[in-house]
């Protein structure tokens, strides 16, 4: 499976503010707002966003994806990796040998759900892809457009996250391990990741 985030964040959309006001009310100092500052606090929250995400399978704002797989996971239904999905825009089949169907959205439905969301068959199965092919869904997911619309515990191990990122600035030590206070705000959202692609391909 070969995953690829086709938009990214708008930086208006992150809360730099609270993060800031986070950090002065840990602190006692007041944080400068001067451009350089700015973007060191977009950057740790880019980061603790990327960190939550990777840890609890949702997307906190909205944006497109392109998964690429070499053949559906279940042809009775392919589960997709993100939640919550907004969207399934386009499902491509490519045959290997530069022909390139659009499946037409009557022959397939969403299932949207906050672990599993998973795009099922019209009919009894989902189409053939070719031995040689691949297949390209192109999906859009996330809370919402807004940092608003983020769920609150969510947010808030962000901005944890992200304060404690902000106070390690070379990330030694802190880079791969999960502070409890945020792990445990997150832990009612993660999922056990399913297998995206290929499951046991029939005989053809």
């Amino acid at each position: 499976m070969m995953l690829i985030e086709e938009t990214a964040p708008a930086a208006e959309a992150l809360p730099v503010a609270s993060l800031r006001e986070h950090l002065r009310l840990g602190s006692g100092f007041e944080i400068a707002e001067d451009n350089a500052e700015t973007a060191a606090l977009t950057g740790y929250l880019r980061a603790a966003i990327a960190a939550i995400e990777a840890r609890t399978g949702k997307v906190l704002l909205t944006r497109r994806f392109r998964m690429q797989l070499d053949d559906w996971r279940d042809r009775l239904g392919q589960t997709l990796p993100l939640a919550p999905v907004v969207t399934v825009d386009r499902i491509e089949i490519d045959d290997g040998a530069g022909t390139v169907t659009t499946l037409q959205p009557d022959g397939w439905r969403l299932l949207p759900d906050m672990q599993r969301p998973t795009i099922l068959p019209a009919g009894v199965i989902l189409p053939n892809v070719p031995r040689r092919g691949f297949l390209t869904i192109t999906f859009t997911a996330g809370f919402g457009d807004t940092w608003a619309s983020v769920p609150a515990d969510l947010s808030q191990a962000v901005l944890m996250l992200a304060t404690r990122y902000y106070e390690d600035r070379s990330f030694e030590g802190s880079a791969n391990a999960m502070p409890f206070g945020v792990s445990a705000l997150i832990e009612r959202w993660r999922q056990i990741r399913t297998l995206a692609g290929r499951g046991q391909r029939e005989v053809r």
